[in-house]
């Protein structure tokens, strides 16, 4: 890592940047942390290149579908600004070195610990390509090694940041060793392709040596091609899975989620007692204390950020030190497992404290990782349920009950469905604009949608509108055509493409609409005996999966073309549930909590709902989360729905969406006076209960919860709450 030069930015977006990590021909990426001390690697985009509009439209795109990407694997995409003067992105920062300078220090790893690797990477390419994503680029440079387990990186939005791989001709990815032969050869590349470059990975890791060899690139293309892999220095019981990635034929090679379930099937004590050798574990914390150490020795002083709002300082929770145990062989690699959870204190301690302690024990096992935090927390005081404080409140016009929406713009904002629409900072609380005028007297309050930088609406003559949420100006207008007789719904929308329902005559349709020229991409018709109502969806790269109250049904679609590639009825429950999308795998809500497999629609698993009202899903790391009516919440697994913990709250949860950040879950409850409960996400503690005295207990309008930016955005009637995220 490399001092911070005069040019180089200090502060972008929040985050304080401590060093450059590196640079291409796309920019530079930087070391950088939060507010709240979360370390992220900051990827800022050429200035020249951020006046590039077709580049800014990829970079957009790009990033949306990244962060559709999720699992205990890969390093997220955590935050990102696609429209201000500098473009840039920021990813969990992984601490942990890269698997090849793992491999140049140490060795070749043990085939024990290689099965493990082949695990964790399995299961991150079934979350990138549930997410409809290839990553086309794995390799050793790729995949960084943590205490608990290896993470793959770079996926998606490699191919619109890095300078050896977007070109404006066109995008040229891969690195020759690990391509396919069907990547080799130029041709279309799909998942298969990542297995291909799996097998390469985990040849080098488990012998020091690349199975193709050849010096040239050009010859080492054509070995790829044609000739077959030496796999002489790779031990035995690994070369016959290994060869099998490496098949010629794409329809040969095993999916990642055999893979996972091979790994699952072989009941590896390392899965369980420390998956890295004493030398390399001792490298991972040295590594991660070097870098942690940075928060009181920056390579370059930057001046400190703009004081952040009171809020409870959290210990940062150490890494699990094992990779977690292993599930049937029906059964996914399942995420790390949680530790106790740390105590609130108004100060941290020395981040690097833990881990010097983990580097001198070696090897790094679970009970040395639970006798590190027990050193480093001291005595720990119980979780607190008091009253936070407010950081700013709002009074104005009732919202009815409708959703709340918060999106960008400067500083963030909270867009208000009331009569005419209000908006207001994020930060401060105050009014931005207000009202039909500002918006060209178009706009109606009802439906509207919201992306992360734009304010989706339906004008009086059915015509989609985007709107900056931070002035209220309208920003384009796609025009609806004249065999369309109404725009009825939004369905969802990401940063480039608007899903809706409308009418063509009397028939209902879907329509998909890219708002980067704004034009019409596709549309197709739907199945309705009525007139579409309740409608709520996501989007996760090439799924859109959505529920409507006319056919009580779940439907997956295809977005490149809008055909269906299955649809589930469901229970009613009387409100319309938003579907949930990770690891592969769609969550609905009804009488009962199902997973259905996002591409086929097979069932994985399904429980029962507990509760009459059940909250829609919401999905963090490898684990569910919902509330209901009768008891509270409930975390389950993702990977097969068995229970974690459940928290019994006083007025229960009253059915609305949870919000869930990194370190906590936030519920509203179905009475007024109980207010909004945080708990935190890993045992379901209450961390604190906010009960406001200003709310009539008489209302009869139930909370509404939405975050961004460290804050918790809590509405009901017309009386507006940002509480301290945890």
């Amino acid at each position: 890592m490399q001092p911070l030069g005069s040019g180089d930015p200090q502060i972008l977006g929040g985050y304080r940047m401590l060093g450059r990590l590196g640079a291409g021909g796309m920019g530079r990426v930087y070391l950088a942390r939060s507010p709240g001390g979360r370390t992220v690697a900051v990827k800022v985009v050429r200035a020249e290149l951020a006046e590039d509009a077709e580049f800014r439209r990829r970079f957009r795109h790009e990033v949306e579908i990244a962060r559709a990407v999720s699992g205990p694997y890969t390093a997220p995409v955590v935050d990102a600004d696609t429209e201000g003067p500098l473009p840039w992105l920021a990813t969990a920062y992984v601490l942990g070195p890269g698997l090849d300078d793992v491999i140049a220090q140490h060795g070749p790893l043990p085939e024990a610990s290689v099965w493990a690797l082949a695990g964790g990477l399995a299961e991150a390419l079934r979350g990138i390509h549930g997410a409809g994503l290839v990553h086309r680029d794995l390799k050793p440079s790729n995949v960084l090694l943590a205490a608990d387990g290896p993470r793959v990186i770079d996926f998606g939005i490699a191919r619109a940041i890095d300078g050896e791989r977007l070109t404006s001709t066109g995008v040229v990815v891969g690195s020759p060793g690990f391509m396919s032969p069907e990547q080799a050869m130029g041709r279309s590349v799909g998942p298969e392709g990542d297995v291909f470059s799996l097998g390469v990975v985990l040849a080098y890791s488990s012998s020091g040596q690349m199975p193709f060899s050849a010096g040239a690139p050009a010859a080492l293309l054509y070995q790829v091609v044609h000739e077959e892999p030496d796999l002489s220095a790779i031990p035995t019981p690994l070369r016959a899975p290994i060869a099998e990635c490496l098949a010629k034929d794409p329809a040969k090679r095993p999916t990642p989620q055999q893979i996972v379930e091979g790994v699952a099937a072989r009941k590896l004590s390392v899965l369980r007692d420390g998956w890295l050798p004493g030398p390399v574990a001792s490298t991972i914390a040295q590594h991660a204390s070097r870098i942690l150490d940075l928060d009181t020795a920056p390579l370059l002083a930057a001046p400190p950020p703009s004081p952040a709002p009171p809020m409870h300082a959290r210990v940062p929770t150490p890494a699990p030190a094992r990779m977690p145990a292993p599930l049937p062989a029906s059964a996914s690699v399942p995420a790390p497992a949680p530790v106790p959870a740390p105590a609130l204190r108004a100060e941290a301690p020395s981040r690097r404290r833990f881990l010097t302690i983990a580097a001198v024990a070696g090897a790094v096992t679970l009970g040395g990782a639970g006798a590190a935090v027990a050193f480093v927390q001291g005595d720990k005081p119980s979780p607190t349920s008091q009253q936070p404080t407010s950081l700013w409140t709002y009074d104005g016009e009732d919202t009815k009950n409708q959703i709340v929406w918060v999106t960008g713009g400067t500083g963030g904002v909270v867009i208000l469905p009331t009569r005419e629409v209000t908006a207001l900072s994020l930060t401060k609380g105050k009014q931005l604009w207000t009202g039909q005028g500002r918006i060209g007297g178009r706009q109606k309050t009802s439906p509207m949608f919201a992306t992360a930088d734009t304010l989706l609406a339906i004008d009086t003559t059915s015509n989609v509108i985007g709107i900056n949420p931070s002035s209220g100006a309208q920003k384009w207008q796609w025009h609806r055509p004249s065999d369309l007789s109404a725009i009825n719904a939004f369905v969802t929308a990401d940063a480039t493409t608007v899903y809706a329902f409308a009418t063509a005559g009397v028939h209902p349709v879907l329509l998909s609409i890219d708002t980067t020229r704004p034009r019409e991409r596709w549309r197709v018709p739907i199945n309705a005996s009525r007139s579409v109502g309740g409608t709520f969806g996501t989007v996760s790269g090439r799924y859109l999966a959505y529920t409507d109250d006319a056919t009580n049904a779940l439907t997956v679609r295809d977005t490149t073309d809008g055909r269906q590639l299955w649809s589930m009825p469901f229970t009613s429950t009387g409100n319309t549930i938003l579907p949930a999308i990770a690891h592969g795998t769609v969550f609905i809500t009804d009488e009962a909590i199902t997973a259905y497999d996002l591409a086929t629609g097979h069932q994985k698993w399904t429980k029962p709902g507990g509760g009459s009202f059940l909250s829609a899903p919401s999905v963090r790391d490898g684990v569910l989360y919902v509330g209901d009516n009768t008891t509270g919440v409930r975390a389950l697994s993702a990977f097969d729905g068995h229970e974690l913990w459940s928290a019994r709250l006083a007025g229960a949860s009253n059915g609305n969406d949870l919000v869930v950040t990194d370190n906590a879950l936030y519920a509203a409850s179905n009475t007024v006076s109980n207010g909004i409960y945080a708990l935190d996400r890993t045992t379901g503690t209450v961390t604190w209960n906010f009960r406001p005295s200003k709310v009539s207990a008489a209302t009869t309008d139930v909370w509404q919860l939405a975050n961004a930016a460290n804050r918790i955005i809590a509405t009901i009637g017309g009386h507006v709450f940002a509480l301290p995220a945890l």
